[in-house]
């Protein structure tokens, strides 16, 4: 019985203590994790060797050169994560049922689509959802899927398919690729051209990482050429578009990015291809059973209306 009521007297773990030990057990050192979760080193320090008390057993070793998770520490490290993630979801459950389209929402969007279609997006909120604090993040996709699995980022505009579990994908709309060629090119001005034009052209791309890229390789793929048919790469697409008004080579644009970037040079020509021309789909992405799930549908309603405008062919949401 004494026992029993010694255990009952151990103190409880507080919240604090849990990010503390947590943000350690991410970086595996006091600095960065006492920056990472805005709290002092002292004082981070201090929260872990609390919760060492309280649970009765030692989480970490300690060197004078690095941090090490002891045994327990690696256990308890995931059970500690659920239990912040867990208490995250509860607050932002409250606040959705509190007030919708309220408080924070940190949107993540790929550099081939933030440029084009952010003016929209930006002056939708702005209209029609003004307590809405939202926080864009420019991102590459892989980043992006990472920051929403982590709970960094709640929503997602990019290219899709992702094909990754636990995120659920809110269609907003197709749109075709064009091609962009140099002046006095045998393509340029032309209209209905066959994807197998792709077979002999030389295609300037966007660098690794980017899905834009992926996308132009599976197209040339589907046009029947196996080479890779890369010689000079860019960070971005204006960048490419001034190495094709260059006489570089030729490359594809998103129609949606067509008269911004195209727009930067008149050594420019564009060719449509014939149908169905190559395209790609963008949407929303969330993680499957977010607590703010009712809102992102009616964001993504919203959205597609809001893209009508634009040279894009918008898309029910059970598409």
């Amino acid at each position: 019985m004494t026992v029993g009521n010694a255990g009952a007297r151990r103190r409880q773990p507080s919240l604090a203590q849990l990010r503390a030990f947590a943000a350690v057990a991410e970086h595996l050192h006091f600095r960065d994790a006492a920056a990472a979760i805005g709290m002092s080193q002292p004082a981070l320090s201090g929260s872990v060797s609390a919760l060492e008390e309280a649970l009765g057993v030692t989480l970490l070793e300690r060197t004078t050169r690095k941090v090490l998770l002891s045994p327990a520490g690696e256990r308890l490290a995931v059970r500690a994560k659920a239990v912040l993630d867990e208490v995250g979801a509860l607050l932002e459950e409250a606040e959705a049922v509190r007030a919708p389209f309220t408080g924070a929402l940190r949107l993540g969007v790929i550099p081939t689509v933030a440029p084009y279609l952010l003016p929209t997006v930006l002056h939708l909120v702005h209209d029609r959802y003004p307590h809405l604090d939202l926080q864009v993040h420019e991102e590459q996709t892989a980043t992006l899927v990472d920051g929403l699995h982590s709970g960094r980022l709640d929503l997602l505009l990019l290219a899709v398919p992702l094909g990754v579990p636990g995120v659920m994908e809110l269609p907003l709309y197709d749109e075709d690729f064009v091609l962009v060629t140099p002046p006095g090119h045998r393509l340029g001005g032309r209209e209905g051209i066959p994807r197998e034009a792709l077979k002999e052209l030389t295609l300037l791309l966007l660098d690794e990482g980017h899905c834009l890229r992926d996308q132009a390789l599976d197209i040339c793929r589907e046009a029947g050429r196996e080479d890779a048919p890369v010689t000079t790469t860019a960070a971005g697409l204006s960048t490419l578009v001034q190495l094709v008004a260059g006489g570089l080579g030729c490359t594809l644009l998103p129609r949606t990015a067509l008269t911004l970037e195209a727009g930067r040079s008149s050594r420019l020509l564009t060719a449509s291809f014939a149908d169905p021309a190559p395209s790609r789909r963008v949407a929303l992405a969330m993680r499957t059973g977010a607590a703010r799930s009712a809102e992102y549908e009616e964001l993504a309603a919203a959205l597609r209306g809001a893209l009508r405008p634009l040279p894009v062919r918008v898309l029910s949401a059970e598409a």
